[in-house]
């Protein structure tokens, strides 16, 4: 962080596994996430979504503890991309949040919300040169009044914007006859309540990648100008922007995946020392790559961007 240097770490139990070892997986997949993560590292996008809402800015926003605070005391973070998957983080204020008493899910009063929404559409036209047409907002809990009011507040200057609440559930799952769980991108509402599989069988591929039963992800807040099809739509499309793996897609959508990694990251972080906001790939390919060399590719070498199907 304070030398501003791009990394990439390498577990030891991952460097020396054998074939067969649970949650490990083959060589070859190792080295494919590995040239992926460090091609972006060094400046390059793997692939980039297609069908994103052009000038739509998608923030997704967790919570984490600051180092060495007192253990009343909550910080949170933004992490925001554009539709061509250039992404920044931002960090809030810190506040006072006591579980004991509050609950386990921090949340925002209407001035903390309003600041951190600011900073966003600041850092965005410092970017960009011009405001979103579009915001999105990703939270893994419900919107509680007092955050909604202060989104909302600082969104006037935005000619369109959405809340959404997403997390994962496994209280309702859905079976079909065969081999093979739901198909991802299936959708289905009970009682009122939105459910969307990111995960699944995947038609394209003809098969279904994971060894696990799936379940949905549940949408339980969703306030906005958008039909609810685009933004399960989005929501799909998300789910393929973690350049950290070749997967087909994760079972979150990036902007909630990755806050929540940076809210890890920042904890370690002493306070009073700033992540680097923009993280953009041209701000990447401006870095030396004193650690890894080797992740520069040749200019005349292109990566085709994958379509989603």
């Amino acid at each position: 962080m304070r030398h501003r240097l791009t990394t990439q770490i390498i577990r030891q139990r991952t460097y020396d596994a054998v074939p067969g070892i649970k949650d490990i997986d083959h060589k070859s997949r190792v080295a494919w996430n590995l040239f992926s993560g460090m091609y972006f590292k060094g400046g390059g996008i793997p692939w980039s979504p297609k069908g994103l809402m052009p000038g739509t800015c998608y923030v997704g926003i967790s919570f984490y503890r600051p180092l060495g605070s007192a253990s009343t005391m909550c910080a949170s973070v933004a992490q925001a991309f554009n539709e061509y998957g250039d992404g920044m983080v931002l960090r809030g204020q810190d506040f006072p949040w006591d579980t004991r008493t509050q609950g386990k899910s921090p949340h925002l009063d209407s001035n903390q919300a309003k600041l951190l929404i600011d900073l966003v559409l600041k850092q965005y036209k410092e970017t960009m040169k011009n405001l979103p047409q579009r915001v999105v907002v990703h939270k893994s809990s419900h919107f509680w009044s007092p955050e909604e009011e202060g989104f909302q507040d600082a969104l006037r200057s935005v000619s369109r914007y959405d809340l959404v609440s997403i997390r994962p559930t496994n209280r309702i799952r859905l079976f079909r006859e065969g081999q093979y769980p739901p198909l991802r991108g299936t959708a289905f509402t009970i009682d009122d309540v939105r459910y969307l599989y990111t995960t699944g069988f995947i038609p394209s591929l003809k098969t279904y990648p994971h060894g696990h039963v799936p379940s949905p992800l549940q949408i339980s807040d969703y306030i906005g100008d958008t039909s609810l099809t685009t933004i399960q739509e989005e929501i799909l499309l998300l789910t393929k922007m973690n350049w950290d793996t070749t997967a087909f897609a994760d079972v979150r959508p990036i902007t909630l995946r990755f806050s929540q990694l940076v809210g890890d990251i920042m904890h370690e972080i002493p306070i009073g020392r700033e992540p680097l906001p923009q993280l953009t790939s041209q701000a990447l390919s401006q870095l030396r790559m004193h650690l890894f060399p080797y992740t520069r590719l040749p200019p005349d070498v292109k990566i085709a961007p994958i379509v989603d199907q």
